[in-house]
């Protein structure tokens, strides 16, 4: 038996996570795209925010809905073009802008598109510009053994070099977020944020416990097997409220994530002054959050809002991969030039996007030393709250409309997920498998014939 704090650790484990409607905000009246989308668009629950993104307020509106499963056959369209829209879009002017800063520090520069992590990790330790012993220690230890450092790690993003005594050396990267981990963070934000909320109820049971005793809260002795309990009838009337759509009400504010798109840059303390000014000589830039860490990772994050030049961006060409993507969905060509236009210039004039910094260092410490990145990232996923099948439900759904694009599936029918029910991770393994129609494991077997009738009883 115990007092404070009332919720107990080993609660975490049974999550629940998921449920919360999100509703809309971001800039009213965004042409025809949204017009065409949502007439009107209500605003309920916890707000989720993708500041990365164009036409933000249709895609928090198809996530509210998803989570009361309430998806509607259009939007499987709408969902293709919102993701493969606003991927093309950030890679654009994520493209510009990245150039547009390093051109600044660096004279001369190339690039060059990569896929995996470890082309990055590569480039990182080819050509160091400073050496020391600690250097030399994570370049050995690289070489040795690289398996170890998650090379195979899906990375889309472009690698930035100059020219140094001759050879390419490294300078920076830019990245867009794949479909899966920003279904997982987005996932993360509404699970925590969820957790807190249902925290709060059973404080609220708890709190009339204390009163029917005529003792004050502090002084409440409280089993753990009551904790538990009070704790599941909250996560029960949250998870009810959502399968009877009853909206759900949020406090705290909006959840944002403004990293989708991300640039890193390797510079040296004495050059780190340089960024900021050169972040001032540009009008449609402003640095609105920093953040500096210090310990075992040490770097600078920025938060950028950037204005993207949208008729720049329109300049060029749809290429062979969004053509083929949007054929497949039965969109000509010109109409899906025509419809990217649209969707550009009906969208929001500004976005979020992140610059991380630090010097060469820190930045192998990040890749390959003390904090390499993908480390940190399993050990969010191992501290997160909720681990249970309620956690994962939103995380499956999130997934699944990100990745709904990829396929080749047309029509949406019922969502195959419910936040509210149970599943086992197989069951969205399967999920996946008929999406992309990939033969499930019971492919071999044989139907059977006429006569193969189990005998029935005696």
């Amino acid at each position: 038996m115990g007092t404070a704090p009332y919720f107990p650790v080993p609660i975490f484990h049974f999550s629940v996570t998921q449920s919360l409607a999100l509703p809309l905000i971001g800039r009213a009246g965004c042409g025809s795209f949204l017009t065409y989308c949502f007439p009107r668009i209500r605003f309920i629950g916890i707000m989720i925010t993708i500041n990365s993104f164009l036409h933000r307020e249709v895609l928090y509106d198809i996530i509210r809905r998803w989570m009361y499963d309430e998806a509607r056959p259009s939007d499987a369209d709408l969902i293709a073009r919102l993701v493969h829209f606003n991927h093309l879009y950030v890679s654009r002017y994520l493209d510009l802008f990245a150039e547009r800063i390093l051109r600044q520090l660096h004279p001369q520069i190339f690039s060059r598109t990569v896929r995996l992590k470890g082309d990055l990790k590569d480039a990182l330790v080819a050509d160091p510009p400073c050496r020391n012993e600690r250097i030399d220690e994570l370049i050995l230890d690289y070489r040795r053994n690289p398996g170890r450092f998650y090379r195979e790690t899906p990375f889309h993003g472009t690698l930035y070099f100059t020219r140094r005594n001759g050879f390419a050396a490294y300078i920076g990267s830019s990245r867009i977020k794949r479909a899966r981990r920003l279904a997982e963070k987005s996932a993360r934000r509404i699970i925590d944020r969820i957790f807190d909320k249902i925290k709060s109820h059973a404080d609220i049971l708890a709190d009339e416990r204390a009163r029917l005793l005529g003792i004050s809260r502090e002084r409440l002795l409280t089993a753990p097997a009551d904790m538990t309990e009070e704790f599941l009838i909250a996560e029960k009337r949250l998870l009810d409220d959502l399968r009877e759509k009853r909206p759900i009400e949020g406090e705290g504010g909006v959840l944002a994530i403004n990293d989708v798109a991300g640039v890193k840059i390797v510079l040296e303390a004495p050059e780190q002054r340089k960024l900021s000014e050169i972040l001032g000589l540009f009008p449609d830039c402003e640095i609105v959050e920093e953040e500096r860490h210090h310990g075992r990772y040490n770097a600078t994050n920025l938060i950028i809002r950037f204005r993207p030049p949208r008729e720049e961006i329109l300049a060029g060409p749809l290429g062979p991969g969004i053509l083929k993507v949007m054929q497949g969905r039965g969109v000509s060509p010109d109409e899906a030039g025509r419809s990217f236009a649209e969707f550009v210039r009906s969208g929001e004039e500004d976005v979020l996007l992140e610059i991380i910094f630090s010097d060469y260092q820190e930045m192998l410490e990040s890749e390959i030393g003390r904090c390499i990145h993908e480390d940190r990232i399993i050990e969010q996923r191992l501290c997160q709250q909720y681990r249970g099948p309620l956690a994962r439900n939103i995380e499956y759904l999130l997934e699944y409309l990100f990745v709904f694009p990829a396929s080749h599936q047309r029509e949406l029918g019922a969502l195959p997920i419910k936040i509210w029910n149970r599943y086992l991770p197989d069951y969205f393994d399967e999920i996946l498998k008929q999406l992309f129609h990939i033969q499930q494991d019971n492919f071999l077997k044989e139907p059977a014939g006429p006569g193969a009738d189990l005998p029935g009883p005696s």
